[in-house]
């Protein structure tokens, strides 16, 4: 059960994660976290030290959410070649699924973050390599059991695939036409029957 205090946090974080990722860190006032909240100032920095602590943290709190919702996707199957598809299987939706958070936080925040906010990219970036360490081993498992060809090269795909994912997003976004998601989502599926599978 949670103290007051971690219930207050909770609040704040679920309040204020969708206007950091949408707003972008400059973007977003404390006026605009007091307003959503309905908090003081006070109350604020009685639960995270300051705006950038915040803004990490609802971060996080968007990522493990994206991640929650990915990983319940690819867990249907014990199958690594079945996981990547799974994978593409949830990208060609993203646009519908993102839009309730306020769109992607990794490319939001990573580009919003590029130029302004060094911590704040560098959680970025490790989220990153995370997601492609986790793809890279999803190959590796298929390598091993004989589904995806002993040729590929595990990493040099799971960034690109992760690459082809965050182009897709970016125009996906920029041109409010999810044809950019479901056309590269196909190609991604044309790339793992063609080149990987065994």
């Amino acid at each position: 059960m949670l103290t007051k205090s971690e219930h207050t946090k909770q609040f704040i974080l679920e309040t204020v994660a969708p206007i950091f990722n949408k707003n972008g860190y400059a973007a977003t006032s404390m006026s605009d976290i007091t307003s959503a909240t309905g908090l003081t100032k006070g109350a604020i920095y009685g639960n995270f030290k300051n705006k950038e602590e915040l803004a990490i943290a609802a971060f996080k709190f968007n990522v493990k959410h994206l991640m929650a919702l990915i990983a319940n996707h690819i867990n249907q199957s014990d199958s690594p070649l079945q996981k990547l598809l799974s994978i593409s299987e949830f990208y060609t939706d993203y646009y519908k699924i993102s839009k309730a958070f306020g769109g992607c936080p990794v490319l939001n925040i990573g580009v919003d973050a590029n130029n302004q906010n060094s911590e704040l990219l560098e959680k970025v970036r490790v989220v990153i390599e995370r997601i492609q360490d986790q793809v890279a081993t999803i190959i590796e498992d298929g390598i091993e059991i004989g589904e995806i060809s002993t040729e590929i090269n595990a990493m040099q795909y799971a960034k690109r695939i992760d690459t082809m994912i965050q182009g897709a997003i970016f125009m996906t976004y920029t041109m409010d036409d999810d044809f950019y998601m479901k056309d590269t989502m196909n190609q991604i599926n044309n790339m793992i029957i063609n080149e990987l599978k065994a």
